[in-house]
């Protein structure tokens, strides 16, 4: 009887096809799209500072809170609530603010061309951003404001705190605004990294507490993202810092890094993946990782053609996994765009 109930149709074609359909994965748009991405991905965008990790964030975000349409314009946004975590304590809310605002006037066909002394501005910056004296739909912008959900911490402990306490935020999130938050946003994991290594190498001294230990705070985070994706499923992108140096073996990283006596050094994967970038993260974190991107300025001059004048050029590389194509992008008036 059990086998006949799994065999028994309990939905037609055209129910399988819808279903599927609202459950597709979400592409976002470049650096982000050359693999779709599902809830449950855990996303790293790693790279030097500048690189346009956090605008990167900020316009999947933005891909995010829009709707797909609005009172007969295409904007092709999820609708979805975003959560985003500001390890950094540098995020810009004008910034997402001005972006959006550039994207609904994008979408609306109601931008106005700016004369030529504008295009000369630099503009990589979302200070920068051309202005323009067409008004936006101030309804859909307060709503899709309402949809980005802004938490900043300042240490380790009160990151804890917000993952311990997310759960019941996100249910509200979820009867008020009668939709689940889709992307989680951290921005920048490694921020308090250094401080933490430094209190470790202090307590070791004196004392054996490991509560307060470098290994012991990365593990109770990865912990308790994973209780939390199992109740709330999410996608994950979260920017790390680092600098770019000569590559490095991922266990000689770990070697390097790690302290002899915790788990990270004693269970090292043997692996001959080389990496452009020294390693710091713990393997928790590392192993919780399901996807990696590598963003950096381009050795090429800036970019130069009749729209984009003076443009830094980027490039972003897929590491987890590996694939064999890089991606050239420039950010201009606050969007990215592909050189082809």
């Amino acid at each position: 009887m059990e086998a006949k109930r799994w065999i028994d149709v309990d939905e037609s074609a055209a129910e399988m096809l819808a279903r599927v359909s609202t459950e597709r994965p979400f592409l976002l748009l470049p650096p982000l799209h050359r693999l779709p991405l599902r809830v449950g991905n855990v996303v790293e965008l790693v790279g030097p500072s500048p690189s346009s990790k956090t605008l990167i964030l900020i316009q999947a975000a933005i891909s995010c809170i829009l709707p797909k349409e609005w009172n007969g314009a295409h904007y092709g946004g999820l609708e979805r609530p975003v959560m985003f975590i500001d390890l950094d304590c540098r995020f810009d809310i004008s910034c997402l603010s001005k972006m959006l605002k550039q994207r609904m006037m994008e979408a609306t066909g109601s931008i106005v061309e700016r004369n030529q002394e504008q295009d000369n501005v630099d503009t990589q910056s979302c200070h920068k951003i051309r202005k323009s004296h067409i008004a936006y739909d101030v309804e859909l912008y307060a709503l899709c404001m309402r949809r980005f959900l802004y938490v900043r911490c300042y240490d380790s402990f009160e990151f804890l705190a917000t993952l311990k306490t997310l759960y019941h935020q996100l249910n509200e999130v979820k009867e008020e605004q009668r939709s689940s938050v889709y992307l989680l946003m951290i921005d920048s994991i490694g921020a308090f990294h250094w401080i933490e290594r430094a209190l470790t190498l202090s307590l070791s001294r004196n004392t054996n507490r490991k509560s307060f230990s470098l290994q012991s705070i990365s593990e109770t985070v990865v912990q308790e993202m994973k209780k939390l994706l199992l109740v709330h499923p999410m996608l994950v992108i979260a920017t790390k810092t680092t600098n770019l140096g000569e590559r490095y073996s991922a266990n000689e990283v770990q070697r390097n890094f790690f302290f002899p006596d915790t788990p990270d050094y004693r269970n090292v994967a043997s692996t001959t993946h080389k990496l452009p970038y020294r390693e710091y993260m713990p393997s928790v974190w590392q192993s919780f990782i399901t996807h990696r991107i590598l963003v950096r300025a381009s050795a090429d001059d800036n970019l130069t053609t009749r729209h984009h004048q003076n443009c830094p050029v980027y490039i972003s590389e897929w590491l987890l996994p590996q694939l064999n194509v890089l991606d050239k992008f420039i950010v201009k008036d606050g969007f990215i765009f592909i050189v082809l």
